[in-house]
């Protein structure tokens, strides 16, 4: 029987593991927040038209990749040496500040400028005709011709992003709410186009994004804090093919965006 490796089952199920730790976080701070506190906040910035705060973020982000047709032709030769493209998460932070414009108690519009800084990584397996070795199999056959080697490729970028976000919230208890967030976000790299063409897999420069997650806020004597995850999704398709390397260009159809965030936020 193969025996399951612990990392992979952890990566299998990141956003669950991500959302319980979260979840858990919460309910140990609201019992400290209830038990140890008590009403000591009197929530005066929750009755103010405006407010501000800042926050600081870890997320995990990854590119969504659709294969083109042309990767399944096999009269096409420039993708013939293309075995498979996989798009990895990888980790990265974000920082940046919050506007907030209150319509009422339970709904606010929120404004979050923020720097994030961002790796993109793909593993491209190129067919290189060695024989491959497969251990699973009952007798470790070596099918020849059939081996391939892993090219990792990395797009750094620096994104300025600008979300604005409808957040609706519970009654307030003792010292707690929990919250709900959903809107967009136009982002775009700091580097010129120019230098985004030297880029592995080229992609464009500016960006929307889909926003949504959930969080509470815990009350503290002169401050409120809120520990929140957040989950977006790319609406455009970033792939520039004409300025992509020849050997990958026509394997891929589209690129977007994708990615889960840890924002703890201060107000």
């Amino acid at each position: 029987m193969q025996t399951t490796h612990f990392w992979h089952q952890f990566h299998l199920r990141r956003a669950k593991v991500i959302v319980l730790s979260l979840l858990l976080l919460c309910v140990v701070a609201q019992s400290n927040a209830q038990g140890y506190f008590g009403l000591t906040n009197n929530s005066g910035s929750d009755d103010k038209l405006t407010s501000y705060g800042f926050f600081l973020g870890a997320h995990t982000a990854s590119y969504q990749l659709r294969y083109s047709p042309e990767f399944l032709n096999p009269a096409n030769s420039a993708t013939g040496a293309v075995h498979s493209i996989f798009p990895k998460f990888t980790p990265g932070f974000s920082l940046g500040f919050i506007g907030i414009l209150r319509f009422h108690d339970q709904v606010n519009l929120i404004f979050t400028p923020k720097i994030g800084f961002y790796e993109y990584k793909l593993d491209v397996n190129y067919f290189d005709g060695a024989s491959a070795t497969y251990p699973n199999t009952s007798n470790n056959t070596a099918l020849p011709g059939l081996g391939y080697r892993t090219e990792e490729l990395v797009n750094e970028a620096t994104m300025v992003e600008l979300p604005v976000v409808f957040k609706y919230r519970s009654m307030r208890f003792n010292n707690t709410r929990m919250y709900f967030i959903g809107g967009g976000s136009y982002l775009f790299n700091t580097k010129a186009q120019e230098e985004i063409n030297l880029d592995p897999i080229v992609t464009a420069k500016r960006d929307f994004t889909v926003e949504a997650g959930m969080g509470f806020e815990i009350y503290f004597k002169y401050f409120k804090f809120a520990p929140e995850i957040r989950f977006s999704h790319g609406i455009n398709n970033l792939y520039v093919a004409d300025k992509t390397a020849p050997e990958i260009r026509d394997v891929i159809s589209s690129l977007r965006r994708k990615g889960v965030t840890i924002v703890f936020n201060f107000q």
